[in-house]
């Protein structure tokens, strides 16, 4: 930086005589060369007034030029690192701030605008507009000013006859008249927010010259710099009419709004360039086309194949004059969004924010496949998981459970990298646990996988009910896959193999998204899954989704997942339900469980039950969370063991209200009753009975594993009759809420919902069914009361010949 110093030294000392500007450019030449981005720009913020004085000179602005515009290299890879945007050229189309009639603005249309753009601003983000809406506003006025100089004859002359026809009103006058009035509604609006704007009205010949381009690069960045928001448009005013492109090599024209968005992105350096429109973002084809769909992202060279359509009812450019604007603004390093400036929806901030909104132009191709090809395969896979026999998709996974014990030291080799990172991350201590994977814990996976396998005979395709229509018609239910699931879990790395079992057991394509803290350790089960698929060239069938975008992607895609399984924290799955669109859910939120201990409790049961279901895996979604006691036993040994008991285990207990006020001194009192501590932590409280125990579950669970430990039967079938959980239990701990240990293998998650599936989610929660009739040439018309034929509907027996059809159906169909 010292040959900065000695320039700038030399600007101060020497007059600005064309001999010492050559002077100084050789100097420039000879100590800051072009390679010296940062030391030019520096000179240039220390020192703009002596910059100025030497505008004569073209090689020093053509060298500075080249040394300033360099300094965006890299565009923003993916929509995460849009919240991250410094800079932002928000392009506000005619169609966006025009009225249906093009004649005045759509006011409520542009405070939201207006709102969006502020927030911005005033979160320190430097935003500049690029506006239309003078000559729309400019019509407003002087239709009315022709309005009024009519005479009385002629304004009650009928609109839509030929001698009351509209006038044409030049563009370039209605500009002329339309400015002030614009920017004094954008100083207005502006001001709610304590926001103040500047005018700036170029030409194209502003942009002929270095000298020019220069002032107004200087112009814009001192406005930025008093947190100014500086409004821009051409000066349609003296606009010549538009004429033939003549872009140059490397060069964009500017004819329209877009082109002039671009290039101002470009010479200003912004990260982000916004072109707002009437059309939700780029269509592949134009999108009242049969077939055509949205894009999400566009990569270098994708939109070759783009057809487009007419151009919107206003404004000079259309959609392929912003698809050329963005091009020529990505390949200089500016990151584009085209989307949709009409919506009700915070259509700019939740850009901004990283939502998927618009089509996102970007350099930066992601790694790997894309969301909707791995969906594809996945359908494929599941198809031909469907099309081979029942054994062999048995062999399948007790192939994948005997890899999983063969290579069980890479697995936790590949694990100890998670756990690694995990801990210098300073992952909580639960969630370190359900990290972790063991020998042990590996050869239980095992043992599950072998279970699902053994029960996979007779899953798909299995005769669930046969009738009798009439004569030579006979109906079958059939048990058939959902299609394509998309499991989401957090953590825990076995997850990804029990539901892979699941998902091969009933013939389903999987797509699996693990959390990124396992992600070592999911890439490696992933790789074994994939071998034992192998065996019957299934290996698409099970996917491994990489990226939080490519979820979000997903999540909208109903023609590709059928069914969405989120395993995870509350927030997590909360999040999911709220950003699927189109596709049902399966899963709980929260596992917020109860033990009930009764009067009528055998007290060695009871702390034996407590214990396990508090302190065997606290993370687990199916741990105690709240323990509830009968008033009776308030203040006898049998609560005084249990408490004993959970202080032993090192088990923070909170006390609710009502137990609180019997406690002299004793710890906090419970927050809330409905909390899911994951941790050696619970609530405890009083209720009066089993009817009070049922209405604090009711009120405060979440409909999850809720357990009564009492020797009484009839308050137990009162229990277990009334409480409305997926799983309710008797004198057993609420640990037993398990795939594994319910018999069906492994569990593709607990679900708390209604309707589908309910409790531990095995094989028979992926699968649905179809009916398969068939008949011998029959009609309705032969059922109708002309008809010779008549409905018999007699249910039919399934025996264990014919009707059992799921191996030799789906043999033969191989």
């Amino acid at each position: 930086m010292a040959a900065v110093g000695r320039l700038s030294h030399l600007m101060r000392t020497q007059n600005a005589s064309h001999k010492n500007v050559q002077n100084l450019h050789s100097f420039g030449k000879l100590y800051c060369p072009n390679s010296n981005t940062r030391a030019m720009m520096k000179l240039q913020s220390h020192h703009p007034a002596i910059i100025r004085n030497f505008a004569s000179s073209s090689q020093v602005f053509s060298s500075y030029r080249e040394i300033s515009s360099d300094s965006n290299l890299k565009t923003l890879a993916g929509r995460s690192d849009l919240k991250n945007c410094r800079r932002v050229v928000v392009k506000l189309g005619s169609a966006v701030i025009t009225r249906g009639d093009e004649c005045g603005l759509a006011l409520g249309r542009l405070a939201s605008i207006i709102e969006q753009v502020s927030e911005l601003q005033q979160a320190g983000k430097q935003v500049m507009l690029v506006t239309s809406g003078a000559v729309a506003f400019g019509k407003q006025l002087m239709r009315h000013e022709v309005m009024m100089s009519q005479s009385m004859r002629e304004t009650l002359v009928p609109f839509g006859s030929v001698e009351r026809d509209r006038p044409v009103l030049d563009p370039r006058a209605c500009a002329a008249a339309g400015q002030s009035g614009l920017m004094s509604l954008y100083e207005a609006m502006f001001k709610q927010y304590s926001l103040k704007t500047a005018q700036v009205l170029v030409t194209k010949p502003d942009f002929y010259h270095e000298y020019t381009r220069y002032n107004l690069r200087g112009t814009l960045n001192e406005l930025l710099r008093m947190n100014i928001i500086p409004i821009i448009n051409a000066n349609d005013a003296v606009a010549a009419p538009p004429e033939v492109d003549t872009d140059l090599s490397g060069v964009i024209s500017i004819k329209d709004n877009d082109s002039l968005a671009a290039r101002l992105a470009v010479e200003m350096n912004v990260d982000l360039l916004l072109l707002l429109s009437d059309v939700e973002g780029i269509y592949n084809a134009p999108p009242d086309e049969e077939g055509s769909h949205l894009l999400d992202t566009i990569y270098p060279g994708d939109t070759a194949s783009i057809v487009f359509g007419t151009k919107s009812r206003v404004g000079v450019g259309g959609m392929d004059a912003k698809v050329k604007a963005a091009n020529w603004a990505l390949e200089r390093g500016v990151a584009v969004v085209i989307a949709n400036g009409t919506s009700s929806r915070p259509m700019i901030t939740d850009l901004v924010k990283g939502k998927k909104v618009g089509t996102f132009f970007t350099e930066s191709k992601p790694e790997g496949v894309a969301a909707d090809l791995q969906a594809t395969r996945a359908r494929d896979g599941g198809r031909l998981l469907q099309s081979i026999s029942p054994s062999q998709r048995a062999e399948i996974i007790y192939k994948l459970a005997d890899l999983l014990v063969e290579r069980s030291e890479t697995i936790l080799a590949s694990n100890r990298m998670d756990l690694e990172v995990a801990r210098m991350n300073k992952m909580a201590g639960p969630m370190l646990a359900r990290l972790a994977l063991t020998k042990g814990k590996i050869s239980n996976l095992a043992d599950g996988l072998r279970q699902i396998a053994d029960t996979s005979f007779q899953n798909v395709g299995r005769v669930l009910k046969k009738t009798k229509i009439a004569d030579g018609m006979v109906l079958r239910q059939v048990t058939v896959p959902i299609g394509v699931l998309m499991v989401i879990f957090e953590s825990r790395p076995d997850c990804l193999p029990q539901v892979a079992a699941l998902a091969i057991s009933s013939a389903n394509g999987l797509c699996l998204k693990g959390g990124k803290e396992a992600s070592h350790s999911n890439e490696c089960i992933h790789a074994i899954v994939e071998e034992a698929l192998s065996l019957y060239q299934a290996k698409d069938a099970v996917q491994l989704i990489s990226t939080r975008e490519q979820v979000g992607d997903l999540l909208k895609m109903e023609g590709l997942i059928d069914l969405i399984i989120p395993r995870g924290s509350k927030e997590m799955i909360q999040k999911i339900q709220r950003d699927t669109v189109g596709i049902p859910v399966l899963g709980h939120s929260e596992g917020i469980c109860h033990v009930y201990v009764d009067k009528d409790a055998d007290p060695a049961m009871a702390v034996k039950i407590v214990r396990d279901s508090k302190c065997d895996y606290p993370a687990a979604c199916n741990a105690m969370e709240t323990l509830l006691v009968h008033k009776d036993l308030r203040h006898t040994s049998k609560l005084h063991d249990i408490l004993d008991m959970l202080k032993t285990e090192n088990v923070k207990f909170h006390p609710g209200p009502r137990l609180a006020k019997s406690l002299a001194f004793g710890p906090s009192e419970a927050k809330s009753m409905r909390v899911e501590y994951g941790d050696l932590e619970c609530a405890v409280e009083i209720v009066d009975d089993v009817d009070g125990a049922i209405h604090h579950i009711h009120r405060f669970g979440s409909s999850h594993t809720d357990v009564i430990v009492t020797e009484n039967v009839h308050t137990a079938q009162h229990f277990l009759k009334t409480v409305d959980s997926a799983c309710v239990f008797h004198n057993a701990s609420s640990r037993f809420a398990d795939g594994y240990r319910f018999g069906l293998g492994a569990e593709v998650g607990i679900s708390t919902t209604r309707i589908h599936a309910r409790g531990p989610v095995g094989v028979e929660g992926l699968l649905t069914t179809k009916w398969m009739m068939e008949g011998s040439g029959d009609t309705a018309a032969d059922f109708s009361e002309s008809g010779d034929k008549k409905y018999i509907h007699e249910p039919m027996d399934i025996d264990s010949g014919s009707d059992t059809e799921s191996e030799t159906q789906e043999t033969a169909s191989t």
